[in-house]
């Protein structure tokens, strides 16, 4: 009698009693996969490729230096010895049905506990018991239903991506503090000379300056701290003029406030910083989406493959020293400089040069870090360490780094130089001006002038006008290191 084998996986199938209709399954974790897509009308999955289950044969192995206990702790976010708890880039999720499978993991294998997945990043996040499976067969088990987990150095060294949350809690400190003084300036607003207006009108003064005084101390910090080391290495930055505003608001205010002249202008000043810091909050989304700033690091493999006395063992990429030989399998990246010892070489070159033409290389020839081997496996030596390496020292390169030495100088800041000095003039005039008709004028006059000058919509403009332009490239597959290549394009 014929063995019957699975229909997902194409394994032989021990117990026939797991069936739908004429299709056998190995174990109930085919037999789930299956139940999946079909509810959610997804049987054209097995129409492409026959036992599409099965962990397809250039991927074995390629995980196995997720058994090395050292790369698997830095990989993990979490582990107390039973459960754990590791994050996945997923970059082939794509759409509703994707997130239907990958959030029933734990029906696909009894040692997962949970998984969820964050859609918009492409990451998933499983939870699973070390007893009954480990970190390298969660990673086959995702890569064979097709969501192949992209594991990078960059992830090792970091352990996981920690994001700073500084601006959230700026700007959150500004908007519960805008939103706090628009509601006590309201009775000022309307003038009402009422009982109660004139017998809490300080009171109500005073908590409005309470509520600005985090607002210029913590949300408006950074823009004080460009300021001052733009002034330090002489340079007129955009921060000034919006540091000169801010602070002739709050002492201004402060002097209103303390000798009953007025209500002061902290609504102004902290609705001018809470909508800045929005914009800033704008444009890091659109960095973080996109992805901007990667090194290296971010492409280059967790581990590779090293061959010693015929025995294949996984080393950390930081740890490979020259002399080393390394076997490189197909569509894995080449970590380090190395001459070819034998295999057929075809090498994608384009992450390093930008040519998308591979290109074929003979035993005894030089391969470059960087490259990505596409036709098999191949053995090679290593010339130089990860640090040493051409591509290390091609990124590091100064070249990447200096900017202003090239003639090129963002637009705002030059602009704000000017408009800098230009208001500085005004303020000065005006003062003069009114030092020999009104006196007791002139604190008044010149702080309007800086108050009404504060450039806060040239500010807001650019990381407005510039996060979204990076948007509308994403959109067309073009990508920029960083926002700063849309002005120097439109120089070339």
């Amino acid at each position: 009698m014929a063995k019957e084998t699975c229909y997902h996986c194409g394994l032989d199938c021990p117990n026939k009693n797991l069936h739908i209709e004429d299709k056998y399954f190995c174990c109930n974790g085919c037999k789930t996969v299956y139940e999946i897509l079909n509810q959610n009308e997804l049987g054209c999955y097995y129409d492409f490729e026959q036992n599409p289950g099965t962990i397809p044969t250039e991927i074995k192995g390629k995980f196995n230096y997720l058994d090395n206990l050292d790369i698997a702790e830095k990989l993990l976010e979490f582990n107390d010895g039973e459960t754990s708890v590791v994050s996945f880039y997923a970059p082939s999720m794509h759409c509703s049905s994707c997130i239907w499978v990958l959030e029933n993991l734990s029906k696909l294998h009894s040692g997962i506990v949970a998984s969820s997945v964050n859609f918009p990043k492409k990451e998933i996040r499983i939870t699973f018991k070390n007893e009954k499976t480990t970190l390298k067969k969660v990673v086959e088990l995702i890569t064979s239903i097709g969501y192949e987990p992209y594991i990078s150095l960059e992830d090792a060294e970091s352990g996981k991506h920690k994001s700073d949350k500084t601006l959230i809690y700026q700007i959150a400190i500004a908007g519960f503090s805008f939103g706090n003084v628009m509601l006590l300036s309201f009775p000022e607003y309307f003038q009402d000379n009422g009982f109660w207006l004139d017998k809490y009108k300080f009171l109500f003064r005073i908590l409005m300056f309470l509520f600005s005084v985090p607002v210029l101390v913590y949300s408006a910090k950074d823009y004080f701290i460009s300021a001052y080391k733009g002034l330090k290495h002489k340079m007129l930055n955009i921060d000034v003029p919006i540091v000169m505003g801010i602070l002739v608001l709050f002492i201004r205010s402060t002097i209103e406030i303390a000798f009953d002249l007025g209500a002061g202008f902290f609504d102004s000043l902290t609705g001018l910083v809470f909508f800045l810091l929005l914009g800033r909050v704008f444009q890091q989304k659109t960095y973080n989406y996109l992805s901007f700033e990667r090194d290296y690091k971010s492409y280059f493999p967790i581990a590779v493959t090293k061959i010693e006395k015929g025995n294949e063992s996984s080393i950390e990429v930081f740890k490979i020293k020259k002399g080393d030989r390394l076997l490189i399998r197909n569509e894995e990246l080449i970590p380090v400089d190395g001459i070819l010892i034998s295999g057929n070489a075809n090498i994608d070159y384009s992450f390093v040069t930008g040519e998308s033409v591979p290109v074929s290389k003979k035993s005894g020839d030089k391969l470059f870090a960087g490259g990505k081997q596409l036709s098999g496996a191949i053995e090679m030596d290593v010339l130089q360490s990860v640090q040493q390496s051409y591509l290390t020292q091609l990124w590091s390169n100064d070249a990447f780094k200096k900017e202003g030495e090239n003639g090129i100088k963002n637009l705002i800041d030059s602009l704000s130089k000017y408009f800098t000095y230009v208001i500085l003039m005004i303020a000065f005039l005006a003062g003069v001006y009114w030092f020999f008709n009104d006196q007791s004028l002139i604190f008044h006059v010149v702080s309007s002038v800086l108050i009404i000058a504060c450039p806060c919509a040239l500010a807001l403009s650019a990381p407005f006008a510039l996060g979204n332009m990076l948007r509308i490239f994403g959109r067309r597959k073009f990508y920029l290191k960083n926002a700063d290549g849309i002005e120097q394009a439109a120089k070339i």
